[in-house]
């Protein structure tokens, strides 16, 4: 709404290109699935068509991208919370900090945070239809800075604003990854979990976010008023007083859980690169012993004691303010969706399979513009370049370390 300067008209159909382009991409990562049914994402992808240490850069964006989660996971649910309880507004930051020290912590006692996670998504969803169906017989009302101006011609001011709204992409990287952890299922059921996982992420996420904008729409709820937040103030509007408190409660706790669950694959992927011992007896790994090391839950201690401090540091540096995030945000995740597209559009080239080279070609070009246009804004290139920076550090470490081979599987090993 923000890089639409308040038009509410232009919301809907900037939304619709956003869930269209996750559409594509979807369709592209269930090729990748099917590729690698094992797990790795777009690091295996790019290791096996261009060489190991080019698998550095879809993995240093994902260290990025899981700072950036956490950050904006504990920013977003102090933002929900204060439109519910306004007075805390001034305590913003120390509360964004405190989560995420909380939430670290409880990240010390292993893989609980995916069960609650679990749960809390699917809260979301029943609440957000309740939401939704009682917003059907809600009088609009107007709320927040609307305008009838974008700033630009109307198609080039969604073509401006849809990248914004990317961020909204960053789960579907996650099943690639993910579906190693099925170890009862053969690499044809993995397949058949991850695509129908990736179906159910459109479904879900295009419904949900659609029908959010599509009743923002009617209900006129603008660029929302400060401390609060435009889901809370549809709620607000659409709901009873009860479903508005459990509508901010669910979004609260998922937010959490979600930064839960980058505490965990964050630190994990760190303790796939950290030097041990493997079932051959080999040394293998590139980062320093300590990274590795365990608790009685199966935690990396240490790891999860690093990503608070990178996650408080990015916290304090926007002052606790998820919507100062968002950009950075997006802009890790779509160097991984590029890097796994041109691989897969090599392999397609290489494999003589010429739908698949146009269906992956145009989905790299997409998420290149969607790229482009983010780094366009400036400071989201920090994002861009902290990515690039912890890949040439890791690669630095890979050749010291011999080049051991396997490094691309890195992000499949650490689930």
């Amino acid at each position: 709404m923000r890089a639409l300067n308040g038009d509410l008209a232009l919301l809907v159909p900037t939304m619709i290109l956003v869930v269209a382009i996750i559409a594509l991409v979807i369709v592209n990562y269930r090729q990748l699935i099917a590729r690698y049914p094992q797990g790795g994402g777009a690091s295996a992808a790019v290791g096996e068509a261009f060489g190991d240490g080019w698998s550095f850069i879809p993995i240093g964006a994902l260290v990025v991208d899981f700072v950036l989660t956490i950050a904006i996971s504990v920013s977003a649910g102090s933002s929900a919370a204060i439109a519910y309880f306004p007075a805390l507004a001034p305590w913003r930051l120390l509360l964004g900090l405190g989560l995420v020290v909380l939430v670290g912590a409880a990240t010390w006692f292993g893989h609980l945070g995916r069960l609650v996670f679990a749960a809390m998504t699917v809260a979301f969803i029943i609440v957000s239809v309740i939401v939704l169906l009682s917003g059907l017989g809600a009088t609009p009302q107007p709320v927040g800075t609307i305008t009838g101006a974008p700033g630009h011609q109307p198609v080039l001011a969604v073509v401006l604003a849809f990248p914004v709204a990317m961020a909204l992409a960053t789960g579907v990287e996650a099943p690639s990854s993910a579906v190693a952890q099925l170890g009862q299922l053969d690499n044809d059921g993995r397949r058949r979990f991850g695509q129908v996982t990736l179906w159910l992420t459109l479904a879900i996420v295009g419904t949900i976010t659609l029908g959010l904008s599509l009743e923002a729409a009617y209900l006129q709820v603008g660029i929302p008023p400060e401390d609060s937040t435009q889901i809370a103030e549809l709620a607000r509007l659409a709901a009873p007083g009860p479903v508005f408190a459990a509508f901010q409660l669910v979004t609260a706790l998922l937010l959490l859980s979600a930064a839960s669950s980058s505490f965990q694959a964050g630190p994990g992927l760190l303790k796939a690169l950290a030097r041990h011992t493997n079932h051959e007896g080999e040394t293998v790994g590139i980062l320093p012993a300590a990274v590795g090391h365990t608790n009685t839950h199966h935690t990396p201690y240490w790891g999860v004691v690093l990503f608070i401090v990178l996650a408080g540091a990015v916290t304090a540096a926007a002052g606790g303010n998820d919507q100062e995030l968002v950009l950075f945000y997006a802009v890790s995740v779509f160097l991984s969706f590029l890097a796994g597209l041109v691989s897969m559009a090599f392999f397609a080239r290489k494999d003589h399979q010429p739908g698949f080279l146009i269906l992956n070609t145009a989905g790299a070009l997409v998420v290149t513009f969607t790229l482009v246009a983010n780094l366009s804004r400036g400071l989201p290139l920090v994002s861009l370049a902290a990515a690039l920076a912890i890949a040439a550090l890791l690669y630095r470490a890979w050749t010291k370390a011999g080049r051991p081979r396997g490094i691309r599987n890195a992000a499949a090993e650490s689930e």
